[in-house]
């Protein structure tokens, strides 16, 4: 299959998104990359979260940014979404890492924009770097954000790691081709609310590859390869990639 389809946060339609059973259903489904979200917390472990707070997804309330990993050994990341989950750990990246490694996935790992100041966004930069050392070297990994400002001093710390800038409004566009050349970006990861062919191909003659989230219909998915998306994010990994097989093979 030449092209992606990225698992959105972990197997998110069939398992706790963001956890490591998310993660580990990707090898039974034949879904080589994943994505998943990460921020840090106060001793500096990097750990795997979508939201800036633990209320949706955890048995826990409130901010994260005070605790450190002692604590993470009560909290809860799965009965929110069934009781076969209960008891499914906040995984953190090192060992997120250390299953890319074993079940030979790879990953796109997005920064989430660290509200908790320079000090400890600089301190989410040093434990991405420092978890990413254990990563076996035919194991691939994009780092994706919002924050472009993240992306351009983790290019300069580690030239050789791909980086895709995110972008949410078609408003903010303008001056894209800028950004991510200063950012010294691969990738351009775009919304399908609003994308156009036009877009795409914007983008790609300029030697930029496109990824779209968040696609969840086979047809929508076949429609963005045709225009020259290099890849998806997708909830239901399993039945895109399967039908899109299909589609390509009849």
């Amino acid at each position: 299959m030449n092209n992606r389809v990225y698992a959105h946060r972990g197997m998110s339609a069939l398992a706790p998104e963001n956890t490591l059973a998310a993660i580990k259903l990707c090898k039974k489904y034949n879904i080589d990359w994943f994505e998943c979200d990460i921020d840090v917390i106060a001793d500096g472990t990097v750990i795997l979260t979508h939201d800036s707070t633990l209320d949706r997804c955890t048995n826990r309330s409130g901010g994260y940014y005070d605790l450190t990993q002692a604590d993470l050994a009560g909290i809860d990341a799965g009965a929110w979404f069934s009781e076969d989950f209960q008891g499914e750990p906040l995984p953190t990246l090192s060992q997120v890492v250390q299953w890319m490694n074993s079940y030979q996935l790879n990953a796109n790992i997005e920064i989430k924009s660290c509200e908790a100041g320079k000090a400890m966004a600089l301190k989410l930069l040093d434990g991405l770097q420092q978890a990413l050392t254990a990563l076996e070297p035919e194991r691939e990994v994009i780092i994706s954000s919002f924050n472009h400002l993240f992306l351009a001093e983790l290019k300069k710390r580690c030239p050789q790691l791909a980086v895709a800038c995110l972008y949410e409004s078609y408003d903010c566009l303008d001056d894209a081709l800028t950004v991510l050349e200063w950012v010294g970006a691969e990738y351009i990861h775009l919304s399908q609310q609003g994308l156009t062919r036009e877009t795409v191909a914007r983008f790609n003659d300029a030697g930029y590859k496109v990824a779209v989230y968040t696609v969840n219909s086979p047809m929508q998915a076949n429609e963005l390869f045709n225009w020259g998306v290099f890849g998806v994010f997708s909830d239901i990994p399993h039945l895109l990639a399967a039908q899109y097989r299909k589609v390509n093979t009849n």
